[in-house]
C-alpha cells in the first residue's frame, strides 16, 4: 500500500472540532463601586490591560485579557454566582503582582490562596476567580477559557437542551455539570449545587453568534427578548427548558452579530512581567507563543 493510501486509514473524532453557533465569549460585565480599587486588582494585581481606546474615564473600565475582557462600570457591586477561569503566562509572576497589590486592597474582600495547579482568588468585591498558567491550556496563553455558574439541582439537562436547541451550541452533560462550547477554546460551565444560590443581580456576558436571527426568532416568539439594542445586538436573560418552558436560570446574554463593530477588535495586551525595573525596549506588549 502506498504511503498516500495509508494516510486515509487514519481516523479522527471530527466532532471535537465542531464550534457551533457561538464564535466568542467576549466579556463578563460586573459593576464595581470603586474604579481605583478594581484597577488595583484587575490591572496591577492580575496584570491585565486597561483598554486604551474604549471607556477610559472614571465611570467604566474595560480590561483586556487576550481576546476577552472584563467590563467594570461604576455602580453597586455585582457578584457572579460561580467563578471565572483566567489564564496568565505564569503563576509566579502573578503571585508577585498580587502581593504588591494587596497593600492597596486591605479592608476589601480580596483573598489569594493556592489550589491544585491554580490560584484561587477573590476580587475586592467578592467575585471568585481561578487563575491558571498558560501551560495548563494548549490553545490559550492569556484569556478567559471558561465561566462557571452555580445552578439549582435538576437543571443541568434542561440548560444543555436550551443551548443546543436555541443557540445551536455543542453541550455535554456529565453527572450534574453541563459544559457548553463557546467558540473553539471557551466554555460556559453550569454546575448544580445544593447550596443556596444568591438572587440574580444583573451581571452579564457578551457573546458573538453566526446565526443571529435564528435564536432571536425563538426568543422573540416567547417574549424573552429583554432588550432590542440595535441592528447588531439584542439581549435576553432567562434560560428555560425548551421542552417545558420552565425557567431554569437567569443570566443576561448580550448577543451580538458578527457584523458588530466590536467583533474580533484587536485588543491591546501588555506584558504583565514588564515594570520599571524589568523594562526592555520592545518587550512591552504580550505576544502569544
Amino acid at each position: 500500500m502506498a504511503a498516500a493510501d495509508r494516510e486515509f486509514d487514519r481516523s479522527f473524532d471530527r466532532k471535537k472540532e465542531d464550534v457551533g453557533n457561538v464564535q466568542l465569549l467576549e466579556h463578563v460585565n460586573l459593576t464595581v463601586p470603586d474604579q481605583t480599587i478594581a484597577s488595583m486588582f484587575y490591572v496591577t494585581g492580575l496584570g491585565f490591560t486597561r483598554d486604551p481606546y474604549i471607556d477610559f474615564g472614571t465611570f467604566n473600565m474595560w480590561v483586556n485579557l487576550g481576546d476577552q475582557q472584563f467590563h467594570l462600570p461604576t455602580s453597586k457591586a455585582q457578584v457572579l454566582r460561580g467563578h471565572i477561569g483566567v489564564v496568565v503566562p505564569d503563576l509566579d509572576g502573578l503571585q508577585k503582582r498580587l502581593k504588591f497589590a494587596a497593600k492597596g486592597l486591605e479592608g476589601t474582600k480580596f483573598q489569594c490562596s493556592e489550589g491544585d495547579g491554580h490560584l484561587l482568588l477573590t476580587c475586592p468585591y467578592g467575585n471568585t476567580l481561578k487563575a491558571y498558567p498558560s501551560s495548563a491550556y494548549a490553545d490559550m496563553d492569556l484569556g478567559m477559557p471558561y465561566v462557571q455558574l452555580d445552578v439549582p439541582p435538576g437543571t443541568a439537562d434542561g440548560i444543555a437542551r436550551f443551548y443546543q436547541q436555541v443557540l445551536n451550541c455543542p453541550a455535554q452533560t456529565e453527572g450534574t455539570t453541563t459544559r457548553v462550547s463557546m467558540g473553539h477554546n471557551q466554555q460556559l460551565v453550569f454546575s448544580e449545587t445544593d447550596a443556596q444560590i444568591p438572587a440574580y443581580d444583573g451581571h452579564h456576558i457578551a457573546i458573538y453568534v453566526a446565526n443571529f436571527s435564528g435564536p432571536h426568532a425563538w426568543l422573540q416568539s416567547r417574549g424573552m427578548i429583554s432588550e432590542e439594542s440595535d441592528q447588531h445586538q439584542y439581549r435576553f436573560v432567562n434560560i428555560v427548558d425548551p421542552d417545558s418552558g420552565e425557567l431554569l436560570y437567569e443570566l443576561e446574554h448580550e448577543v451580538r452579530a458578527l457584523s458588530h463593530a466590536m467583533y474580533r477588535r484587536p485588543l491591546v495586551n501588555r506584558n504583565p512581567n514588564t515594570n520599571f525595573f524589568t523594562y526592555r525596549r520592545g518587550n512591552e506588549q504580550f505576544t502569544p507563543q
